[in-house]
């Protein structure tokens, strides 16, 4: 088995240091222009790989233009639209309904604040944190995607199941000032190494400081989407 240092706390400043060093420069993978582009492809991206995601909104954000449009907008066609997403029907729904709210309640404008936007359909705490991050320059917390709760996990810095629990048990240890590079180290390990099946442990550079090594014994998989 690895060995875990003395406390969670040492754990995740060794974590933090050794995966700046491996994943540089970490980014959202996302492609948008604005802040409603980026709400509408986190809502798009739940189930879903940002790869997708890319592919499909490419062509959505040429055809749609603002929130007026998406809140006129045929829902049947709009779900037509991105009907090679996860539950496109679900999801061309809580577009229109999103932006028919932003319009009404909001301006025009896509919120601010967590309250605001979590009141948005098919925005929870996930999703409104990329939108603050990323289109407000606001980190209130830590975006939980299942590559940060699997690896998270994985490394014993939380015991927790949910990404609600998963992220108020993070921010307890993870310094605030990397709360933001926390969820696109992990993503980005997660996609290349710690993998959800076949972590590649051998090339991992936090292999003797993880407690779930598969050098040493069999450790729990499970399959999940990016964001």
């Amino acid at each position: 088995m690895g060995t875990q240092l003395d406390s969670r706390e040492e754990q995740v400043v060794e974590v933090l240091d050794r995966l700046y060093e491996q994943y540089p420069e970490p980014e959202i993978s996302l492609n948008f222009s604005n802040r409603l582009e980026l709400l509408i492809a986190v809502v798009l991206s739940a189930q879903c790989t940002d790869e997708r995601v890319n592919k499909v909104t490419a062509d959505l954000f040429e055809k749609y233009d603002g929130p007026a449009d998406y809140a006129e907008a045929d829902e049947e066609e709009l779900a037509e639209d991105i009907n090679s997403i996860t539950y496109y029907n679900s999801k061309a729904g809580y577009i229109k309904s999103a932006c028919q709210d932003i319009i009404e309640k909001h301006d025009g404008e896509v919120p601010d604040t967590m309250s605001d936007l979590t009141d948005l359909a098919g925005v929870g705490r996930k999703t409104a944190n990329v939108v603050l991050q990323h289109g407000h320059e606001v980190v209130e917390g830590i975006v939980v995607d299942t590559h940060v709760q699997r690896i998270s996990r994985r490394l014993g810095l939380t015991e927790e199941q949910s990404p609600e629990n998963i992220e108020e048990d993070l921010m307890g240890i993870v310094p605030a000032t990397d709360w933001q590079e926390y969820t696109h180290l992990l993503i980005s390990h997660g996609r290349e190494t710690c993998t959800a099946r076949n972590p590649d442990c051998e090339d991992c550079v936090l292999e003797d400081i993880c407690p779930s090594s598969k050098l040493d014994h069999d450790v729990d998989l499970a399959d999940g989407s990016e964001w």
